[in-house]
């Protein structure tokens, strides 16, 4: 599995480049499906803009960037042809409830377990962690975005039942069998 978990998005250079590598691609190459569906508030859908410029300042064409709300089926042929998928921000428990009711769930953990790479802002970050009821469970922690002071960077166990606290300048990477807090 390859995941990263974040507050507020790559928030700097190591971050996207700890994405990169992940994709295993050159930017120019990297195909990603952008999911705006968290975003059902003033506030979230302000912030759609700099999660759409994550991906493109990351050297990511915007013509290799598919917006995808969870409103209409995804076969799982469309889906296996990208690198990645990009959950932004908003209401968790609403992301959720969308995965789960469209039926995309099954298709996403395929994805998942296929290479792909999970990326998670705010909402998406907690809908993937212990925060949700019936959610995807990549960590069996809490997660607690937008704290003014994070958990301390380092190793972390996806078992571990402690909540993480992640500050808008951190990330918990997932990579295979290595799960740590980054900044």
């Amino acid at each position: 599995m390859k995941a990263l978990l974040t507050s507020a998005g790559f928030a700097g250079d190591a971050l996207t480049t700890r994405f990169l590598a992940m994709t295993e691609k050159k930017a120019v190459d990297v195909r990603v499906v952008f999911v705006p569906t968290a975003a059902i508030t003033p506030d979230a859908i302000a912030m759609l803009p700099k999660c759409m410029n994550d991906l493109l300042s990351a050297g990511i064409p915007k013509e290799n960037v598919t917006v995808y709300d969870l409103h209409r089926a995804m076969r799982w042929a469309e889906l296996r042809a990208y690198d990645a998928i990009y959950f932004c921000g908003g209401d968790a428990e609403y992301l959720m409830r969308r995965i789960n009711d469209s039926g995309f769930r099954n298709r996403l953990l395929r994805f998942i377990r296929s290479n792909g790479v999970y990326v998670g802002v705010s909402a998406g970050s907690c809908v993937a962690a212990g925060n949700v009821r019936r959610g995807l469970k990549f960590l069996a922690a809490t997660i607690h975005v937008h704290q003014e002071k994070g958990s301390r960077a380092g190793l972390l166990a996806t078992e571990g039942r402690d909540p993480v606290y992640l500050t808008d300048k951190q990330a918990i990477i997932i990579d295979g069998e290595r799960c740590e807090i980054a900044e």
